[in-house]
């Protein structure tokens, strides 16, 4: 190497000293191809081979051979109908129908809230977003209490047992239970993005509107509605992307009655070990949620340049609901109710039955909660406190959302300072892009991608298969796109002198990371800790096909219990996990400050 050579690569190398941030987005370059790219690539791969099932199917077959054997099974097969398209057709209409219902009701609660005068609105506030908190399959169970027929659920529920009155099955099971409530626990999407949107929306140009001869309805359409037509963007896509991935609610209220949605079918054909028609219907959801990302990108990307806030002052002002004040209030409070306290006391009720057909007084017991075992009942299952499996499974939940909590979150700041301080380089771009990658994969394809890949050794990496490791990983990696962009919007406050300063003292940078960059983006970190772990806690469809006895979580132990026709069991755990996942909501917000649980932003 010739001396100007020498000396640009010391000239790079000492641009590198005092621009740490480079060095870091490489490195996390590096990490997520590994972990998002290499698993896509892996699972193309396995489903263009044959698998070891494949060769009792197929003659000739050899295990590992290229062939598209799969592809032609799931689209054009014998069984192509019952394989794909039966559980398409489901999904996209459980899809359309949850975010339609979803965004309608979000949206209408966003602007009761934000846009006029109903009291209580703080209170509102906190309580509208609980629904977020909780499993998505809780008003599932609760559903089933109610409207389970005996003709297709064994044992009848509330509906007939109290006033007679047998449901038809398309209300007990099927898709329009699917899509009630899974619209009554994603509408918290549509409202915390509307609602944002909303409050920065200058009360003035509606005024404007409104003086230029517009009525209420033309004001909403024409201008209210174009304003926050980015944030319905984003909560269609966020709604919808999610409501197709989605695997406990359609699992519970579709397969009793045979109805599948590609999730249920990815997990039906996993454990009929059919993996390479597994990784096809995965590879499906993948594309469906990034045509959907994509759409949105194009359609609402050009209207993302509306100004709301200016520097001529700012108002809000609230529209006056008059006479329709007290009515709109109590239904707001009815629906919460319908959709938070009558589930939990439904629930309550339900694991103190000894029988689950006999509302009667007599029939309550604390056994299900403290009774030892008897083969009488619960095919002998003891008591949830005296449960050692319950137990393990708090142990295991608590410890994996604790530290997928704490890891996501200084990895979402690490990941956010490299971005946002190498903004503008094709390294930026690269990292942001990868980071936000996980998005696109419903939960239950990169399950299906993570079996895959780790079912065995990777390099020098042993299979993580049926290890906490493994839960860890990929929980970590699926909820990067929010912790990144909560360390993004964390570090795009933070002044770069601040830093610079520090520096030119010669202050190293882990050093002025934890004493100048940390204590600035506390509130971030903590935002992004309290995501991380109630996503964590309360989720199903990432992990159920990763779970082994030694690994099992709560979610999981109260699917089984379902599953076995355990109602009492699997709702008296489904308690636990909900007080766990609100109390540690009051603890971050109370004691440490944390303002925000969704890490839902618009970045």
């Amino acid at each position: 190497m010739d001396d100007h050579g020498c000396n640009r690569l010391r000239l790079g190398l000492a641009k590198l000293r005092y621009r740490n941030y480079y060095i870091l987005a490489v490195v996390f370059i590096i990490i997520f191809t590994f972990l998002v790219l290499v698993p896509l690539i892996k699972i193309i791969i396995t489903s263009l081979s044959f698998q070891a099932n494949d060769e009792r199917m197929v003659r000739g077959a050899r295990e590992g051979a290229f062939t598209f054997y799969h592809y032609t099974r799931v689209f054009v097969g014998k069984l192509s109908r019952s394989l794909f398209y039966k559980p398409l057709k489901n999904t996209l209409i459980i899809g359309i129908g949850v975010t339609t219902l979803s965004m309608f009701m979000g949206t209408i609660l966003a602007w009761i809230i934000v846009r006029t005068n109903i009291p209580f609105k703080k209170f509102l506030n906190t309580v509208i977003v609980i629904p977020y908190m909780m499993p998505s399959w809780v008003l599932a169970l609760a559903w089933l209490l109610v409207f389970k027929n005996n003709r297709t659920g064994g044992a009848p529920g509330m509906l007939t047992v109290l006033f007679g009155i047998v449901p038809p099955d398309w209300l007990s099971y099927g898709i329009f239970p699917i899509i009630i409530c899974l619209g009554f626990h994603y509408y918290a999407y549509s409202f915390l993005l509307v609602s944002g949107a909303l409050e920065t929306v200058n009360s003035e140009l509606e005024e404007a509107g409104a003086l230029s001869g517009l009525d209420k309805l033309k004001v909403l359409r024409k201008i209210t509605f174009p304003l926050v037509l980015p944030a319905l963007g984003s909560s269609f896509v966020l709604t919808f992307s999610r409501s197709m991935g989605t695997f406990g609610t359609p699992a519970l209220l579709g397969l009793p009655v045979r109805i599948f949605t590609i999730p249920t079918q990815i997990y039906a054909s996993i454990n009929a070990r059919n993996t390479g028609d597994s990784f096809v219907l995965a590879l499906v959801l993948v594309f469906m949620a990034a045509v959907a990302i994509y759409f949105n990108s194009k359609i609402i990307g050009k209207r993302k340049s509306y100004v709301t806030m200016g520097g001529k002052g700012f108002r809000s002002k609230p529209n006056n609901l008059g006479v329709w004040r007290i009515p709109v209030t109590a239904a707001v409070f009815l629906f919460l109710i319908i959709i938070i306290i009558i589930p939990v006391i439904l629930l309550t009720w339900n694991t103190f039955m000894l029988l689950p057909d006999d509302y009667s007084l007599s029939n309550l017991t604390t056994h299900f909660w403290t009774g030892e075992s008897n083969f009488k009942i619960s095919s002998g299952e003891e008591g949830i406190f005296r449960n050692p499996g319950i137990w393990g499974g708090v142990v295991n939940s608590i410890k994996l959302g604790i530290s997928a909590a704490v890891l996501n979150a200084f990895l979402g700041l690490f990941v956010g300072y490299a971005i946002v301080r190498s903004r503008g380089t094709r390294i930026s771009r690269s990292l942001e892009a990868l980071s936000f990658a996980p998005y696109v994969f419903p939960s239950i394809a990169m399950g299906a991608i993570y079996l895959g890949m780790f079912a065995r050794p990777v390099g020098p990496f042993p299979a993580l298969y049926g290890t906490f490791w493994l839960l860890l990983l990929i929980v970590v990696v699926k909820n990067m796109p929010f912790s990144s962009r909560t360390g993004m919007s964390a570090m795009l406050q933070i002044d770069k002198s601040l830093e610079e300063s520090a520096q030119i003292e010669g202050m190293p940078w882990l050093k002025r990371f934890w004493k100048i960059i940390f204590p600035l983006s506390r509130s971030g970190f903590f935002s992004g800790m309290l995501l991380t772990f109630i996503t964590s806690m309360r989720e199903l469809s990432l992990i159920i096909l990763l779970i082994t006895p030694s690994t099992r979580v709560l979610t999981t132990i109260i699917f089984g219990y379902e599953d076995q026709d355990m109602v009492q069991h699997a709702n008296g755990v489904t308690l636990i996990l909900m007080l766990i996942i609100v109390s540690a909501n009051f603890i971050m917000r109370r004691f440490l400050g944390s303002k925000s649980i969704t890490g839902i932003k618009e970045s």
